[in-house]
């Protein structure tokens, strides 16, 4: 069943009314959806509503600010793969820059898509002077370049950006963009010249914008939400504000002079005051989430990217998870922390991984982080095996691996496909997802036994009891597989992961760019609660799902023909004789 709750329209269905349903568990959300997979450039269109670039979706939406309703207006099945900054031209057509392939688009006004660049390497900041379109690149010595819609080659205006991003006109008629790496603001003539050092020493500046009254506003991307303006014409003094908008991305000021802000960490879409107040326009949220995990106190944890995060409330019961009705609460970040996607609590401690090759160890009450591994491929899920160790799955390697208190790397399987979760039973056993050849495996002294076959993309493990359950992220369950008689059974059906129904994924845009961090795979986690409920990570519309036991686990009956349930008593077989190989 499915525990009445507003409706609230959401990223995976505008509606509101597409809902998980089971029979067996009590589904609540433990925060509300999130419209925005994380909101990046902003920019007013002529229709007078305010576009928002997901870098995270591969899509771009307009937001009507007198009522917050979200359409997105480029999908994320279209040719555009990962947006993170877009701009108008005098006639209307909306110029986006495509950051992971290279690539700057130009939309016309009746929605058609030409390809202006593929000379760019990591293009953000991009912004329109008349008829004129200039980009610059968000890597080490980066450049700044104007672009021809018409064709012809780039112009090169300057070299040596220390991390470009979101740039302006200023009311001298200077370009003024960002170093996001030195700290400074910069300036340079649309017709080129030598760059001129503006301001130094800005927190972590990451766009730099200009109010109607010719005001420099720059604002940083750190977790205080730091607003910094500058009088460029007067002393030249600065005032600084903190707006508590963890991640802020980019700004765009209306004629009104209101200015309205977005934040790569959490999405939304907030209107922010001159003196820090804010009001949120499109309320913020998870971006992801990915992994889930939750503490002995209740605490529930997200590793959504950017950020640990997770709902206020935390999950409390009286042991059965029956019964529980606290109120759907908002999100907290507990800490800004790019790259996370993996997430485990043990001890006090949370031990995450990032898909760009580290698993790291977080201590939340001293805000320390250790890293213990380093240069792994893709590493994704992560557990504490029962002697200690940390274990986790290395997709991009086929392989499964263990982190000792030293540190010390061992492998415990190879040779799979792409391995994305990993979980222990209370008999040691430990069991691995492949998303990729749709199976669940047991590992045995490096050897696997196949213990689920058939299944659609299982990524998120867990085990509870004698069940062992992964979320299928194709076709949107959740599976119980028995781990005495190998049967399984169907637990939930519409669960609110992966891509919004009806929407067919292109290619998964590169992991890396030119050097910088590129788009993250998606992954939706799974983990057991103290009280015997279990947490999904929904990521297909920003929650964190609470599903508690309706009724005590019975014996599992029956099972779609589709799935192929594998028992105990079927031979072992090594990765090598299955025919997996390393991609």
């Amino acid at each position: 069943m499915t525990e009445p709750e507003t409706i609230s329209p959401s990223r995976y269905d505008g509606t509101g009314h597409r809902r998980a349903a089971s029979t067996r568990w009590q589904v609540k959300r433990l925060n509300p959806p999130n419209r925005l997979w994380g909101s990046n450039g902003v920019a007013f269109g002529p229709d007078g509503r305010l576009y928002v670039a997901q870098f995270l979706a591969g899509q771009i939406s307009a937001v009507d600010l007198a009522d917050g309703d979200v359409e997105v207006a480029v999908p994320m099945d279209g040719p555009v793969q990962s947006p993170d900054d877009l701009a108008f031209g005098a006639d209307g057509s909306m110029y986006i820059a495509d950051l992971v392939p290279g690539r700057v688009w130009r939309r016309s006004p009746h929605g058609e898509y030409s390809l202006v660049s593929d000379q760019v390497k990591v293009p953000n900041g991009i912004t329109c002077v008349g008829d004129r379109l200039f980009v610059n690149e968000m890597k080490m010595n980066g450049r700044l370049m104007e672009l021809f819609p018409d064709g012809r080659d780039p112009v090169v205006l300057t070299e040596g950006l220390a991390l470009g991003n979101a740039m302006q006109l200023g009311p001298d008629g200077c370009l003024y963009y960002p170093h996001m790496i030195s700290n400074q603001v910069w300036r340079l003539h649309p017709d080129g010249g030598t760059p001129e050092l503006v301001a130094e020493d800005v927190h972590e500046p990451v766009a730099v914008r200009f109010d109607r009254g010719g005001v420099l506003t720059v604002l940083s991307r750190g977790a205080a939400g730091v607003v910094t303006r500058i009088d460029l014409h007067g002393t030249g003094s600065r005032s600084v504000v903190t707006s508590g908008v963890v991640g802020l991305d980019n700004a765009a000021f209306d004629a009104e002079n209101r200015m309205f802000v977005s934040s790569f960490a959490s999405g939304g879409v907030t209107e922010m005051h001159p003196d820090g107040r804010i009001r949120e326009i499109v309320p913020r949220g998870l971006d992801g989430p990915f992994g889930v995990t939750v503490d002995f106190a209740g605490t529930v944890y997200a590793a959504d990217h950017y950020r640990v995060a997770g709902p206020e409330s935390p999950v409390k019961g009286d042991g059965s998870g029956v019964g529980d009705r606290s109120s759907v609460g908002d999100v907290t970040t507990h800490a800004l922390m790019p790259f996370v996607h993996g997430i485990t609590a043990e001890g006090g401690l949370l031990h995450l991984t990032s898909q760009y090759g580290e698993v790291r160890t977080y201590d939340p009450e001293h805000g320390t982080t250790r890293v213990r591994a380093s240069g792994l491929s893709r590493p994704m899920g992560i557990t504490v095996g029962p002697d200690g160790r940390l274990v986790v799955a290395e997709a991009g390697a086929g392989r499964v691996l263990a982190i000792d208190e030293n540190d010390t790397v061992t492998v415990l399987a190879d040779g799979l496909e792409h391995p994305v979760d990993v979980a222990f039973d209370a008999e040691r056993r430990c069991y691995v997802s492949d998303d990729r050849t749709g199976v669940v495996l047991r590992i045995d002294n490096g050897e696997t036994t196949a213990v689920a076959e058939g299944l659609g993309a299982p990524q998120g493990l867990a085990v509870l009891g004698d069940e062992l359950f992964t979320v299928e992220t194709g076709p949107r369950r959740l599976r119980a597989i028995s781990l005495t008689t190998g049967e399984s059974r169907i637990d939930a059906e519409g669960l609110a992961v992966g891509a919004p129904p009806g929407v067919t994924l292109r290619a998964e845009p590169a992991l890396f760019a030119h050097g910088m961090p590129g788009s993250p795979g998606r992954f939706a986690g799974l983990a057991v609660s103290p009280d015997g409920s279990l947490l999904l990570s929904a990521d297909g519309e920003g929650t964190v799902l609470r599903l508690s036991p309706t009724r005590a686990q019975g014996t599992i009956a029956g099972e779609p023909p589709t799935v192929r349930a594998v028992g105990a008593s079927l031979h072992r077989s090594t990765a090598q004789e299955s025919g997996r190989g390393r991609p």
